[in-house]
């Protein structure tokens, strides 16, 4: 497994490996305080809905530092100039409503500042030790299931986006499972999307696959119906940013077309995330707010116009994938089948 770590906690400041220049710089990103916390969200210095939560908490406790005077008021805007950084990843609000009631808490028992300065970053600690936990109990579940439905030999396997090391602190969610199941002897090749516009998969996923010395090919994400008409992909591999009471599955944008193009192949289809990803208080997809992104990221490539002046574009960051598409969810409580009305809610509040 790899202990590569995007996110450091040091010296009372936070350190962010920079995305936005992978793989060809290795920079980190001193944070001092909210503001730069949250566009440091925002901008994608940091992304992947865990690691988007974790910075978020360190965020919170840098900006309780800074105050001298406390108020539930006071709290409660912060926490929401936080969740403003990026609307769709459910993780970062329930994180910081989790710091929320953390400073509720202290500021009703007259606590110290200092004292919910030090809870809040011990909190942000425990997170992502608890993070890498969870993910490895989902890639063992995703090995089994593995197993079971395609076989026990090597796999060849896709993933859309980024979901390793670089998006959740340590082990992945969907590209745990191939990582875990690649610590086994147990995978073939992988096929990372390129995911446009921002080329997650290319940047990304490919510089994590390289660090871990797993075989990959990068894939436009127009070749996903030749792979898998032609039998070179056994299975997929998703992450999640939000995930509605009936399965409906919100991820970077291109996930539902794939999904739509597995389910004709009848390939089978995962998406992996831990339960602070599930959103059990709306219905289904149509209820998720989908952040739509600048004209710059189509019309542009670092910094380099591709498009003519004037251009406009519909740049969606997300798309919902139906529950229908879904061959099942994998979570730190097992595998959940999404056709099954009401076995997610109650996975959820077991």
């Amino acid at each position: 497994m790899n202990d590569y770590r995007p996110i450091i906690w040091k010296g009372n400041k936070l350190y962010l490996l920079d995305q936005r220049h992978l793989p060809q710089q290795e920079t980190f990103v001193e944070v001092n305080d909210l503001p730069g916390c949250a566009l440091a969200i925002k901008d994608m210095v940091v992304r992947g809905a865990p690691c988007i939560g974790f910075t978020a908490i360190y965020g919170m406790a840098l900006w309780v530092k800074g105050q001298t005077d406390l108020t539930l008021e006071k709290c409660r805007k912060a926490c929401d100039e936080m969740i403003a950084a990026r609307p769709t990843a459910v993780n970062l609000s329930y994180e910081v409503n989790r710091c929320f009631d953390m400073m509720k808490e202290s500021l009703s028992k007259k606590e110290p500042r200092e004292s919910l300065y030090d809870n809040l970053v011990a909190f942000g600690d425990q997170q992502i030790l608890e993070s890498h936990a969870k993910n490895t109990s989902m890639a063992k579940i995703g090995f089994e299931e593995l197993k079971k439905k395609v076989g026990d030999k090597k796999w060849n396997l896709m993933t859309h986006c980024n979901t390793g090391f670089l998006a959740c602190g340590s082990l992945g969610t969907a590209l745990g499972v191939i990582s875990y199941a690649n610590s086994k002897g147990k995978v073939e090749h992988v096929y990372a999307d390129e995911t446009r516009p921002y080329m997650q998969g290319t940047r990304l996923t490919a510089f994590e696959l390289s660090k871990e010395k797993i075989p990959y090919s990068i894939v436009v994400e127009g070749a996903a119906s030749y792979l898998l008409s032609h039998g070179k992909v056994d299975a997929i591999f998703v992450g999640a940013d939000r995930i509605a009471a009936n399965g409906d599955t919100a991820n970077k944008v291109g996930t539902a077309t794939l999904a739509i193009v597995a389910k004709h192949y009848k390939i089978p289809f995962y998406v992996v995330a831990p339960v602070s990803s599930f959103d059990t208080s709306i219905p289904d997809g149509k209820h998720i707010e989908i952040e739509m992104r600048a004209h710059s990221e189509i019309t542009e490539f670092r910094g380099h116009r591709v498009a003519p002046e004037g251009a406009v574009t519909v740049n969606p960051s997300f798309d919902v994938t139906d529950h229908q598409f879904i061959t099942g969810i994998i979570c730190e409580k097992g595998l959940i089948d999404p056709a099954h009305a009401g076995e997610l809610v109650k996975v959820v509040r077991s």
